[in-house]
């Protein structure tokens, strides 16, 4: 009778849905509804987070694309042991992806941008999914771990974007709430300030005569001046 029980309690389990939530918040994914061969049969949509609800005095520094590939930034990434998440492009690192091995190893994570920074929205589903799932499997193999955070090129998406990254195996869509494109930041939404929890984007760019270590420096400082430190976003997420 336990073992009746037991199974019958087992097929619940397996069966079961979790709790549906807003998907802009960091609690989760909506309720997803699997069959007895893991098949998804229910809906399910990433969280899609632009800051991080802690009290905690982080900040996230997210750098895209993978333009910039300076051995300065390496140098102080591993000085600073600073936690930042590089969200990467395929076709624009190119040959350049021994730079991101390096900057794995002193402790940043390496995360998704897509394959050819194509901007999503509008697409039909066949062509997200392969944008999202072919860099899932190229940072897999060449990293040894698929990334759980995925970054939509240019911020853009649509709910096709949403279930493409869920069938992909992301974990949350990572917007930004602040950006440093320049020499100082810009702010979507709220106060133009750094609050805790804020995630920060460093869009790569050969531009503003600075390089990435440079303004990654000035901001720190920034970070530092408003009572902030740096956090490990994969840690919230």
């Amino acid at each position: 009778m336990r073992a009746l029980t037991a199974a019958v309690a087992l097929a619940l389990l397996l069966t079961g849905c979790a709790q549906s939530v807003d998907p802009i918040e960091r609690l989760g994914k909506k309720a997803v509804t699997y069959g007895a061969k893991g098949v998804r049969s229910g809906p399910a949509a990433v969280p899609v987070v632009s800051r991080v609800a802690t009290s905690d005095k982080v900040v996230f520094l997210t750098y895209d694309d993978g333009v910039e590939q300076d051995p300065r930034f390496v140098e102080l990434v591993r000085q600073r042991r600073l936690p930042v998440s590089m969200f990467l492009t395929d076709s624009v690192v190119g040959p350049g992806y021994g730079h991101f091995a390096r900057l794995q190893s002193v402790g940043a994570s390496i995360q998704n941008h897509t394959l050819d920074h194509t901007a999503l929205r509008g697409l039909p589903y066949a062509g997200q999914r392969a944008e999202i799932c072919g860099q899932q499997d190229k940072l897999g193999a060449r990293f040894g771990i698929r990334p759980r955070l995925f970054r939509p090129p240019y911020g853009t998406y649509d709910s096709t974007t949403l279930r493409a990254a869920t069938d992909c195996g992301v974990g949350a869509v990572v917007l930004w709430r602040a950006s440093m494109d320049g020499e100082h930041l810009t702010y979507a939404t709220g106060g133009h300030r750094l609050l805790p929890g804020d995630i920060v984007s460093l869009p790569s760019t050969e531009t503003t005569g600075l390089t990435l270590a440079e303004r990654t420096t000035r901001l720190l400082r920034e970070i530092q001046g408003a009572g902030l430190r740096v956090g490990r976003l994969e840690d919230y997420l």
